[in-house]
């Protein structure tokens, strides 16, 4: 009877526990749900980021960030705490100069460990004192009139890839070239010129130096995912208790910088050895020399790294999307046929076009803005968190701590703001509207940003751009190798692009651009 009863009150007692727990767990969901109810968005979403993880590691989620904004409208709930916004409207607000929206803990996960440790960045750094800290000193180097001054090296770097293209199609005039991997080569090529005075060798080798490029993309693979729940990043990538226990290592890209920085501190002249004195780099010693207390010396590092992480990916990704389109588009190619014949007949186009050359040429820069709305270098949401005091957004009221951003995938497509045609090539809606509106588009793009955190390098992706463009649609007739196949994208926070196999035709006569 005694033990009957024992077992009973034991099954009574596991039945309380199994009861309060579901009731607790219940409770939870409930809070956890109602923290953002009033926004709409697939129900796991409201309760868990797994459907985050999962969007950000397919390589897909600007494809369901979009479905989602066509379904729910301008605000959607991607997570129990985390809010996307597509009214570009919106802009202004969340990422303006005067704004105090801070940068949420996805950018940690962007974070390079060098030495074991965390190192901030001028794009990922969260502390906006570290950020201008970071930018102040070296600000001015970036403006578009200080760039001018690198037009020879990036010219040099354009006549080299020129030459390789024709290498190539020489050894297999009836092959195609893959050019989107050589554009890419191209990029980090320029890079190296512009801050070491060196290439990196990309072009000379055709091939991924010290695996540069691989390193960068298996980080940005893991940022995808790892960035939608960034806690899991601790407990094993930059868990600094695991970490102490690993060799320490530093990415590719990171020691390349640290040696190159070495070699250059060691030599007085740099003449003597082939440097140009206003590269990048020293630029940036000549800047620490000056105040070496205010500048401890893992700047340059950071500095350095920023330039070749940030500069190349993007520049390239930026340059095939222009390609593609004009290609896959032959009336707009015309027009810009068109008006290259037109420059190069008036003496208004060098072989290898200048930057000022191109600042008389509007429908190359409708084609640029285009590409860059279509196509945007990143894929996720630019993450934001709520400042203190809360914040109206689309007309809703969100609390301290909330997450918002906005996809620029999302953004670009707004039909209000781009015309019914957004989710479609045409280089002329910058051309057939009225400044009011063309001031307001160009206001909600965000391909490189926007506000006080804009990309500091914009300015040397637009120089290669807009140099290289016109340079290679007057040297070459380009044609997709198969004109109905369409290329593949892949989103692992920028959204790059593989196919685009062309076949390349030296141009003979200034005409045939026009045609």
């Amino acid at each position: 009877m005694a033990f009957t009863l024992g077992l009973t009150s034991l099954g009574g007692f596991s039945l309380y526990l199994l009861s309060g727990a579901v009731i607790l767990a219940a409770i939870w969901l409930y809070r956890t749900w109602g923290k953002q109810s009033h926004v709409p968005g697939p129900f796991l979403a409201s309760i868990s980021n797994l459907p985050r993880l999962v969007w950000g590691g397919s390589g897909q989620a600007h494809v369901v960030h979009i479905d989602l904004h066509q379904k729910y409208g301008n605000l959607v709930r991607l997570g129990p705490n985390c809010i996307s916004v597509g009214d570009p409207l919106e802009v202004p607000k969340i990422y303006g100069t005067s704004t105090s929206f801070g940068k949420s803990d996805f950018y940690k996960t962007l974070q390079p460990m060098i030495g074991g440790r965390r190192i901030p960045g001028l794009f990922h750094t969260q502390d906006n004192d570290v950020h201008r800290a970071l930018k102040k000193p070296i600000a001015g180097i970036y403006s578009m009139t200080n760039l001018v001054e690198f037009e020879p090296r990036v010219d040099s770097t354009i006549r080299f890839l020129l030459q390789r293209l024709d290498d190539t199609q020489k050894a297999d005039p009836s092959g195609s070239v893959d050019l989107g991997t050589w554009l890419q080569w191209f990029a980090f090529d320029v890079m190296g010129e512009i801050t070491f005075s060196k290439r990196l060798g990309f072009l000379d080798e055709a091939r991924d130096i010290e695996g540069i490029m691989g390193s960068i993309w298996d980080g940005l693979v893991k940022v995808s995912y790892l960035g939608q729940m960034p806690w899991l990043e601790l407990i094993w990538l930059k868990n600094p208790y695991v970490n102490r226990l690993r060799k320490a290592t530093n990415s590719p890209i990171v020691s390349f910088g640290q040696q190159r920085a070495r070699e250059r501190a060691n030599v007085k002249d740099d003449s003597s050895k082939g440097y140009n004195s206003k590269d990048f780099l020293s630029r940036f010693l000549d800047i620490r020399a000056n105040n070496p207390a205010a500048i401890p010396e893992w700047y340059i590092t950071v500095w350095t790294q920023s330039n070749m992480f940030a500069g190349s990916d993007t520049t390239a990704i930026m340059l095939r999307t222009i390609i593609y389109y004009l290609v896959k588009n032959p009336t707009t190619l015309a027009k810009l046929g068109a008006e290259l014949a037109s420059a190069r007949a008036a003496g208004r186009l060098s072989a290898i076009a200048t930057w000022k050359e191109t600042r008389e040429m509007p429908y190359l820069d409708a084609c640029v803005k285009e590409a860059g709305r279509l196509h945007p270098v990143i894929g996720l949401a630019l993450e934001r968190v709520v400042p203190k005091g809360g914040a109206e957004i689309c007309g809703k009221r969100f609390a301290e701590g909330t997450i918002v951003g906005m996809n620029p995938w999302v953004v670009h497509r707004n039909k209000e703001m781009f015309g019914e045609d957004a989710d479609c090539w045409n280089p002329d809606r910058w051309l057939l509207c009225d400044k009011e509106r063309r001031v307001a588009m160009e206001r909600s793009l965000l391909t490189f940003g926007s506000g006080h955190r804009i990309c500091l390098g914009k300015n040397i992706s637009y120089l290669e751009i807009y140099k290289l463009i016109p340079t290679l649609f007057s040297t070459y007739e380009i044609s997709l190798t198969n004109p109905d196949q369409d290329w593949v994208l892949s989103n692992h926070w920028l959204v790059t692009q593989k196919g685009l196999d062309v076949k390349l035709k030296r141009r003979d006569l200034v005409a045939d651009l026009a045609v």
